[in-house]
């Protein structure tokens, strides 16, 4: 199974841990992984509020060698999915905005390429029963909330892989894993996203929301598949903690991190020694280290 994959900004900077997981894992599961060549910014959030077509260009530029080699797309950040996909469609339904699209890039692109964000591609091109298969050590005893925030869910054009309010797939591959499903009310509220910098009180607010909910369902960690959302919830976890005067020590795992670790990966490998809050001292309480 071979998917153009795109890994965005985050994958190649503060998100190098996913990127490895992710490549760890799909090569366990015979998933080949072809990095566009050239690729460039998806834009993100930023570029569709000050330029429409630029919105729809730089992910159409991502696009066009996908649509060339007739390749299927995967997108680790749900952030990326979301303007590939979102691009992907209006161009196809557009027949002006394709013409105005083509132009800027001197290529014709006809919207025509399949999206997937990376738990699609594993948990149903591949299948739970399929990574069953390669657990080498279930996650026994482990707790885990997982956080689908904003673009897993919406909208519902784009995210059409699962329900909107009461989202499954990540708590399925959770208990494939051995581990344990937690059910909490936040799953998918926004953590602010990237309000990171601009709008940081807000994104410390709404991001001991979902700390706090987590931690009062029980949680041992959090479990997530985006890198912004990972940044929120990991990287201001110390932040959040002496502003509202708590304490959390959450870890947050990639979803690749995990079954990386159920396959019996090394957790330098995995990237786990990135990460700002310390997952060692509960793996190793749980006998998975």
């Amino acid at each position: 199974m071979k998917f153009a994959y795109f890994p965005g900004c985050s994958l190649h900077s503060t998100a190098k841990e996913y990127d490895a997981s992710t490549k760890f894992v799909c090569g366990r599961l015979g998933i080949e992984l072809v990095e566009i060549p050239n690729w460039v910014c998806c834009g993100a959030t930023p570029i569709h509020r000050t330029n429409a077509l630029a919105s729809i260009a730089l992910p159409a530029k991502n696009l066009l060698w996908a649509q060339t080699e007739n390749l299927p797309v995967a997108a680790p950040c749900s952030e990326c999915f979301s303007r590939l996909k979102l691009a992907n469609l209006e161009v196809a339904e557009n027949e002006e905005l394709k013409k105005n699209v083509s132009e800027v890039l001197g290529e014709t692109y006809e919207g025509n390429v399949d999206i997937y964000h990376l738990p699609q591609v594993i948990i149903e091109k591949i299948g739970l029963k399929e990574i069953e298969k390669k657990v080498a050590k279930k996650l026994s005893g482990l707790k885990i909330a997982s956080y689908y925030g904003c673009l897993l869910t919406r909208p519902p054009k784009v995210a059409t892989f699962d329900r909107i309010e009461d989202p499954q797939f990540l708590d399925n591959l959770v208990l494939s894993l051995g581990a344990e499903s937690v059910n909490w009310a936040y799953k998918t509220e926004c953590c602010g996203a990237t309000f990171s910098l601009s709008k940081k009180e807000l994104v410390l607010k709404l991001t001991n929301d979902i700390l706090q909910n987590a931690y009062d369902e029980k949680a041992d960690c959090i479990m997530v598949a985006c890198p912004l959302c990972h940044s929120n919830l990991d990287l201001r976890q110390k932040e959040v903690e002496k502003k509202y005067k708590v304490k959390y020590n959450l870890p947050v795992f990639y979803f690749t991190q995990l079954i990386g670790l159920s396959m019996g990966a090394d957790i330098r490998g995995l990237g786990l020694k990135r990460h700002m809050v310390s997952a060692e001292k509960l793996l190793s309480s749980k006998g998975l280290i």
